[in-house]
This record gives C-alpha cells, sequence and structure tokens, in this order.
C-alpha cells in the first residue's frame, strides 16, 4: 500500500498533468549587489551574515514538485516512504544561519510617521510613486544603496547596511505575492544596529 494518496484536488495532479511545464514558480529575489566589507560588522552582530551570503540560487523544480506530492496539509507533514518528516525553525535557522535563541520578533504593521522613518533610517525618502508608504519596492533600493562610496560615513553605511537586510528580509526570507517589494513594519526594527 502507499503511502501517497492522491486526490483531485491536490496540487500535485496539476503538476503531473502539465508534462514538461511546470504548475510552480519560484519566488526568490535574489539581491543580485555585490556586499561592500563594510556593512559585514553590522550583519554580524544583527545575525544577518550567513542570510547575507545567500546570492542567488536555481530552484529544482523536480524536486519542489516531488515535495509537493508528498505535502499533507492537515498534518503539516511531508510523507516519505521511511516515514513523516515537518521542516522545522531549527531546520530553518541551520540553512540559512540565523540565529533563533531569544524573544520572539515582533513589530507594528502601521506606521505613524513613514517619511520620518524612511528618512532616519535610511537616510533618504522614496519617491510616492517609489512607495506606497507601507513597503519599499526592491527596485528603489537596489538604486539607492548598490553602491557604497569610499568616503561614506558610518550612517551611510548603517543605512545601507539597513536597506540590505531589508532587502534579503523581503526578498529571500519573506517574499511578498509579487516579489518586487519588502513590507515596511521590518524597518523600526532594524532601528538599533
Amino acid at each position: 500500500m502507499a503511502l501517497l494518496i492522491k486526490n483531485d484536488g491536490h496540487i500535485s495532479n496539476t503538476v503531473n498533468n502539465m508534462g514538461p511545464y511546470r504548475a510552480l514558480k519560484g519566488r526568490v529575489n535574489g539581491l543580485g549587489y555585490s556586499l561592500d566589507e563594510r556593512l559585514m560588522p553590522y550583519l554580524e552582530l544583527t545575525g544577518f551574515r550567513s542570510a547575507a551570503l545567500v546570492r542567488a540560487f536555481d530552484l529544482q523544480y523536480d524536486l519542489i514538485s516531488a515535495l509537493v506530492e508528498r505535502w499533507r496539509l492537515k498534518t503539516h507533514t511531508f510523507h516519505f516512504p521511511c516515514g513523516e518528516c515537518t521542516v522545522t525553525l531549527e531546520d530553518v535557522a541551520l540553512q540559512l544561519g540565523l540565529p533563533i535563541d531569544g524573544s520572539a520578533v515582533t513589530g507594528v504593521t502601521v506606521i505613524a510617521k513613514p517619511a520620518a522613518l524612511y528618512y532616519s533610517l535610511l537616510g533618504v525618502l522614496p519617491a510616492n510613486t517609489e512607495s506606497k508608504f507601507t513597503s519599499l519596492k526592491f527596485s528603489w533600493l537596489k538604486a539607492n544603496f548598490e553602491h557604497l562610496s569610499i568616503n561614506a560615513t558610518e550612517h551611510e553605511v548603517m543605512c545601507i547596511a539597513r536597506a540590505y537586510i531589508m532587502h534579503i528580509i523581503g526578498g529571500v526570507l519573506i517574499p511578498d505575492a509579487n516579489n518586487n517589494r519588502v513590507h515596511l513594519m521590518y524597518l523600526p526594527l532594524l532601528a538599533d544596529l
């Protein structure tokens, strides 16, 4: 008796019936720009050093499809011939090198004065077309924080470190549905580098 019992509503049927075309799409927005060594102390202090080294990677759609076929929503586990398993927070921490000890990180989702927050923590304000004052576009982050000048002050280095971490959060760790923005709620958590 097989462990996998397919039903008509499971995504694995879509993957199997599509032939060479894939139903699954990747949602990784790699950073795409080089990491200046002056940012490393700040990335180390915040625990993002290892995650910052995750540049770009190829998604293996066959492997993802195989995992989707074995996922059971009711139990939140993968069913394999050798038994059940699930992904734990410790697994993610080992893969990305993120610290998981200590208090949970929480924050507010509505920012009272977003323009002041942008300016104080990033040193620059996005144009109205670039921001809805609830999120930051990756294109804006890259355009404004890709290069660090040789004469950069410590404040400028910290602003770029914050922008880099925001890109890691929204592009790699917690991408949104469109994969082109990061929510502003994470920025106040980076106030104290």
